[in-house]
């Protein structure tokens, strides 16, 4: 069997890669989407790491990054609170148009560029 922690990590990339295939695809709002589950992926992994055990089957970043006792840089933190509140909107979309609206390519380029960096400081804490 696998080390469970870098299948989290494997798959935390690798949504990172479908992030950016989304956004080239000009599918903003999953662009968006795709990152929250990228960074959801990493933080599991570091639970994992941390805590010995199977992380719980959440999708909320601040309550993993809480359970990891790690604390970030105040813009990650600040970014992550953000990516957080955009998860509910982009898994559930009551509106289409105003998603598409809210999420545009500028956006979207600007949360794929700080999601970057907020999975480099994940990735510093194994």
């Amino acid at each position: 069997m696998s080390d469970p922690v870098k299948q989290w990590l494997e798959q935390a990339d690798y949504d990172l890669e479908t992030a950016q295939y989304m956004f080239d695809g000009k599918r903003y709002f999953y662009a968006v989407f795709m990152m929250h589950m990228s960074l959801e992926k990493a933080l599991k992994g570091l639970y994992q790491k941390r805590q010995g055990e199977v992380p719980p089957k959440v999708h909320n970043l601040l309550y993993l990054l809480q359970r990891t006792n790690c604390e970030p840089p105040e813009e990650t933190g600040r970014y992550l609170v953000l990516l957080n509140q955009a998860n509910v909107t982009t898994r559930y979309p009551e509106d289409l148009q105003q998603l598409q609206r809210d999420y545009d390519k500028a956006t979207v380029a600007d949360l794929l560029a700080r999601g970057r960096e907020a999975m480099a400081w994940i990735k510093q804490q194994f």
